[in-house]
């Protein structure tokens, strides 16, 4: 097994190398780390997030209204009146603040913040320019602001600067600014008689968080509600970092347009997956209008939409396309205790409303196990011999006249593979659905396992529905098929992972290794290296590469030759120099000194025609087949370096099928990195094919991941294809590389 943290080799990988001939770098095998405690990584990116704290804003003992009005007819009057019910029900003391009124509903108002009679801890900015406000905040100490005048920079470049503008003003005030273009939304009305955990929301534009608002007329509780608008100072990581860490919040839902910072997202993201609290996202900007969509309309950018998938997906935040799937997932999450098993029981009365839900629930990747022989018979005792209850359990129609119903889901539950039970109901038909949905309700309030019923009907006014099922706190009720199964799966998912979850930020490097120093004495300001350099830049960081020569002659080539040995590879080398193959710039399986000293005229000739330069002629190693793989770094502009492993070859950029994770990362992200592949069967053997060296792979993976947050932003691009990983115990060894300089 490779080591715990991901700049650390096994004692076996090294014997491995050496064995190859290829003596691995010491200044890799032992690399210093850091605690999450301060300081940046070796990238220059924090490892450490300082969260706000929010309670003052949330819960403010003052609160000044700028621009409060009581003027008939105009905007800010509503906006007062709104405002002055919230601080009432939160029990602040508010103060209106206009520079001509005396009051405003009865209330002495006055000319400014600091006459206020008592420090203010959240000023409302109800004026179109909210930038000269924020210097007299600042002089007066307000801790919050916030802002809803719109016209910043999802207005366009001039929209932008003057958003600039207000953040710098902000940032030399020392107060945390909500906003601009935000709403009401965090001063909204909560249910106080509402139990359990909370949902805590995060929303980029206001009535997206409607949806999840409502969930209280189901009974679901929400505690809190922050709609950060354009996030000129406070953005969702903020807000995401502190709901964390609240005892009363279950669940984070979040509607996201873009992220303003990717670093200060992951460590927040970090906390959560720490703290157990779920995260639960809708995303946009998966396609180019989306994305484009989401730009005008927040004014950040929205980022590589499948880098932000994996670092969500990284860090433990379940992303889902729809409204409806983001509250029913956040819902369930908030409210189901952990899972005592992994296994999903189908409970209907119908064997095609079973054998339906059991094919969607397959396909999303849940477990049905098929119940054991002894608790079919136990289920026998009551549904009869002909109805299959394996799993699908088809009762035949619930038992509505005595005390069997219950013995059957009692039954069920008590199995030990069986953690989730779910029972689709897909139409109203007293007495059976009525005594149906009792006997579930009563059964969820006397176990620990979850219990999910969806409830078919569209018209949604049965008392089944709206009293016995909505009036059940243990039970999970859904409305259609799908949003069940996606929020079960992301239930299971998240208490997987967050039981094996280990901060990647606690082992992050935040020296660097010798092996940077020799790195960049490699690297070119401006250029692309030469494939001969850029495996001078994978050999500084332990990957093994194929013995070879520069040669600039033929005579030099066959002299090569020799000591790399025969069969050798012949390769045109020079810098700006990509797909070798299409110019038949490569020459495979030289056995004699006359065939390489023709296949370098050959190159040299080729070279010349295509008004190639080059640095030489490489004399290789011809390296035994396996699977040819390929590990890359690009840059994201929100996340910074990224790395990426998938099939190599030739057909890389045809067969798309690639793993991507934000560094820092450990051992089991680059493993799970393989998992997520298609073509992940290869590596397992295929066809009577040997198994191929995974430990070797993954040791690669996380030496790029190295190289990426050691050279930062000086290396924009590298490409390792192919990347051959050899049988099992025999290594992997890159047989070309491609690095681009900033």
């Amino acid at each position: 097994m490779l080591g715990s943290t991901h700049g650390t080799l096994t004692t076996d990988f090294r014997a491995r190398v050496v064995a190859c001939g290829e003596e691995p770098h010491a200044s890799v095998v032992s690399l210093p780390t850091a605690s999450a405690r301060g300081g940046p990584d070796v990238s220059g990116r924090p490892l450490h997030l300082t969260v706000p704290d929010l309670d003052r804003f949330f819960r403010p003992r003052s609160v000044a209204v700028v621009g409060a009005s009581d003027a008939e007819g105009r905007p800010n009057t509503g906006i007062t009146r709104q405002l002055i019910a919230w601080a009432d029900r939160v029990g602040a003391r508010l103060y209106p603040v206009h520079p001509t009124r005396r009051t405003v509903f009865g209330r002495d108002c006055f000319p400014s913040v600091a006459e206020a009679p008592e420090p203010v801890d959240l000023a409302v900015l109800l004026v179109a320019d909210p930038l000269p406000v924020i210097e007299e905040l600042g002089e007066a100490k307000v801790p919050f602001a916030v802002a809803f005048a719109s016209g910043f920079a999802e207005t366009g470049e001039a929209g932008a600067e003057a958003q600039a503008r207000l953040a710098a003003a902000v940032e030399r005030s020392g107060l945390r600014l909500l906003g601009p273009n935000t709403n009401l939304n965090a001063f909204e009305r909560f249910r106080e008689d509402l139990e359990g955990p909370a949902i805590a929301l995060i929303t980029q534009s206001g009535h997206q968080g409607r949806p999840l608002h409502a969930l209280q007329e189901l009974g679901i509780r929400l505690s809190h509600w922050a709609p950060t608008g354009n996030e000129a100072d406070l953005e969702t990581a903020d807000f995401l970092a502190y709901f964390a860490q609240l005892p009363e919040v279950g669940a984070i839902a979040c509607y996201v347009e873009g992220l303003k910072d990717g670093r200060s997202f992951l460590l927040a993201a970090d906390r959560a997956a720490r703290a157990k609290v779920p995260v639960v996202a809708v995303k946009v900007g998966r396609t180019e209008a989306g994305a484009r969509t989401a730009a005008s309309h927040t004014g950040k950018l929205t980022g590589a939409d499948q880098v932000v998938d994996a670092a969500m997906r990284q860090f433990g935040v379940i992303r889902v396309n729809g409204l409806d799937e983001l509250q029913d997932t956040a819902a369930l999450l908030a409210r189901a205790r952990p899972p005592q098993a992994e296994g999903v029981a189908v409970y209907s009365i119908s064997g095609g409303t079973g054998a339906h839900f059991a094919d969607l629930a397959t396909a999303a990747g849940l477990s049905l196990p098929a119940l054991s022989a002894a608790k079919q018979d136990e289920l026998h005792t009551w549904i009869p011999d002909y109805l299959n209850v394996a799993n699908p359990i088809d009762n035949g129609g619930h038992p509505v006249g005595d005390w069997r119903g219950r013995k059957i889901i009692d039954a069920i539950l008590a199995d030990p593979s069986v953690g989730v039970l779910i029972c689709p109901i897909t139409g109203p038909f007293p007495p059976m659905s009525d005594r149906l949905a009792q006997d579930l309700a009563d059964a969820a309030e006397a176990t620990d396992k979850l219990v999910c019923v969806i409830w078919g009907s569209p018209v949604g006014t049965e008392d089944a529905y709206r009293t016995t099922l909505l009036g059940s706190s243990r039970l999970a009720t859904f409305r259609t098929f799908g949003n069940c199964v996606t929020a079960v799966k992301a239930y299971l998912d998240h208490h997987r992972f967050t039981d094996r979850y280990r901060s990647p930020f606690e082992d992050a490097p935040r020296t660097p290794s010798p092996s940077f120093r020799k790195a960049q004495g490699l690297l070119r300001p401006g250029q692309q290296l030469s494939e001969h350099a850029a495996k001078q830049l994978l050999r500084a960081y332990g990957i093994r590469v194929p013995r070879e020569q520069l040669v600039t002659s033929a005579a030099a080539a066959v002299r090569a030759a020799g000591p790399v040995g025969y069969p050798v590879v012949m390769k045109a080398s020079g810098p700006r120099l990509a797909h070798k193959t299409e110019l038949g710039l490569v020459k495979v399986g030289l056995t004699s000194a006359s065939q390489v000293r023709d296949a370098y005229r050959e190159l040299t000739d080729i070279a010349r025609y295509e008004s190639v330069d080059l640095d030489g002629i490489l004399v290789c190693q011809m390296i035994d087949r396996g699977v040819e793989m390929m590990v890359g770094v690009t840059h994201d502009a929100l996340f910074g370096p990224t790395v990426t492993v998938g099939l190599g070859g030739v057909l890389v950029e045809v067969l798309h099928d690639a793993a991507v994770r934000v560094p820092p990362f450990g051992e089991q992200q680059a493993r799970d990195m393989l998992g997520e592949l298609r073509g992940r069967a290869l590596l397992e053997g295929v066809r009577g094919g040997p198994p191929v060296d995974v430990d070797a792979l993954v040791e690669v993976v996380l030496r790029v991941q190295r190289m990426a947050l050691e050279l930062g932003d000086d290396l924009t691009e590298l490409d390792i294809n192919p990347l051959v990983v050899l049988g099992r115990g025999q290594g992997a060894v890159a047989l070309d590389a491609l690095a681009v300089c900033r």
